[in-house]
């Protein structure tokens, strides 16, 4: 499966978050890294989720990347 994950640089480190599974969040020093560490969260957090007996929700976010003239 594929979902969507949202990158964000912080003043210090980088953060992602996964739309489509609340709770399943990384952060590290460097983008490389952040990206490794939310493929494991998302793994891991979808494992929990079977073990416990709960639907892992399917892949339904999209992103789109808009231009936009500045004001």
């Amino acid at each position: 499966m594929k979902y969507l994950v949202v990158i964000e640089k912080g003043r210090r480190s980088w953060s992602a978050h996964v739309p489509d599974l609340p709770g399943c969040i990384a952060v590290a020093k460097t983008r490389g890294e952040v990206v490794k560490l939310i493929k494991e969260a998302i793994e891991f957090h979808i494992e929990g989720m079977r073990e416990a007996g709960a639907k892992v929700p399917l892949p339904h976010s999209e992103g789109k990347i808009v231009d936009v003239s500045a004001a």
